[in-house]
């Protein structure tokens, strides 16, 4: 009988929209349309995989505190990254023949890209000008409580060992606000408050709307998304005022690059082939690594209340994955 994590499991049709995101590197939604038939997995191929979420998620934190830093905008730079790497993504599936999304389920993937994106992702690289990196990680890191809280308003109740999750991580994100590590600005705390609580409502909701197939959901959604976020930065008189510096331009391909395509490829590759519970471990991985990344590169501190709210908020998750496994 085969034993630990890694054991063979059977592929099921799974949406990514049940999963939670760090949202910095948020990533769209695929359809829960039928994956296609691969290979069994590969044990290394799983541990690449999961070390590629840990430490690229993990890590796209700090990479977007640095663009901001360059002086890059928060809106157009995300917006630009999700539109080169959705038209990428987008091109590489119609050479290799996948038809074209109806004119529905563009809407959709608009209202999934809206909730998820300019919302969820451009909601943290916005507050990100203000608050560090590691808690803002810590923050998105919340997002499963959101999502059962929300799953709530579909039927899905939480039952008890998850209504004790939601009120530790509940208790986390109080003392974060309290011990003041989340910053002075009350407007970006708000905000960076509404990403999460947006992504998984727009998560809930993408697993009852008409998206396309496969990875096709995941272009239309980034190329939707990406607009909104351009466009929504322009209203608000965004422009790049100076050449950005070379680690802001580096870190924004970095993004694009690793934080999207590779990343997301990765995940993907772990929704077919390893159970629910493994592939969104990623959950209460990346906020310690954003933490450890930010205090080591960017000489960010965390305060005895934050690090109690770490604790917090990572055993309500724990408590809320293992409910679900």
């Amino acid at each position: 009988m085969a034993t630990g994590v890694f054991r063979r499991y059977k592929p099921r049709t799974v949406s990514a929209s049940t999963a939670t995101s760090p949202t910095s590197t948020a990533l769209p939604v695929p359809s829960p349309a039928q994956p296609t038939p691969e290979a069994g997995p590969h044990r290394g191929m799983l541990i690449l995989c999961l070390l590629t979420l840990y430490l690229i998620w993990g890590s796209t934190y700090l990479a977007g505190r640095w663009m901001l830093q360059s002086g890059l905008p928060p809106f157009l730079s995300a917006g630009f990254r999700f539109c080169v790497a959705g038209a990428l993504l987008f091109t590489v599936l119609r050479m290799r023949g996948a038809p074209l999304p109806t004119a529905r389920q563009w809407r959709s993937s608009a209202v999934v890209g809206l909730l998820l994106l300019t919302i969820g992702s451009g909601g943290v690289v916005f507050a990100q000008q203000w608050v560090p990196s590691g808690m803002a990680a810590l923050v998105v890191g919340s997002l499963p409580i959101w999502s059962a809280l929300f799953g709530g308003l579909f039927g899905q109740w939480p039952g008890t060992l998850e209504r004790w999750g939601l009120a530790l991580g509940f208790g986390g994100i109080v003392l974060l606000n309290l011990g003041g590590s989340l910053g002075a600005e009350l407007g970006p705390t708000l905000v960076l408050m509404a990403a999460p609580m947006s992504w998984a409502f727009g998560s809930i909701l993408s697993r009852r709307m008409e998206l396309p197939r496969g990875m096709m959901a995941s272009a239309a959604q980034m190329l939707c998304g990406g607009a909104l976020m351009l466009a929504f930065g322009l209203l608000r008189g965004e422009h790049i005022a100076e050449v950005p510096s070379t680690r802001g331009i580096l870190s924004l391909l970095y993004l694009i690059t690793f934080g999207s395509l590779i990343g997301y490829s990765a995940y993907g590759y772990l929704l077919r082939h390893a159970s629910p519970s493994l592939a969104t471990s990623y959950a209460y991985v990346n906020p310690v690594v954003a933490v450890g990344l930010g205090s080591l590169l960017a000489g960010e501190t965390m305060s005895p209340q934050a690090w109690g709210a770490m604790a917090a908020i990572l055993g309500a998750v724990v408590l809320l994955t293992r409910k679900r496994r």
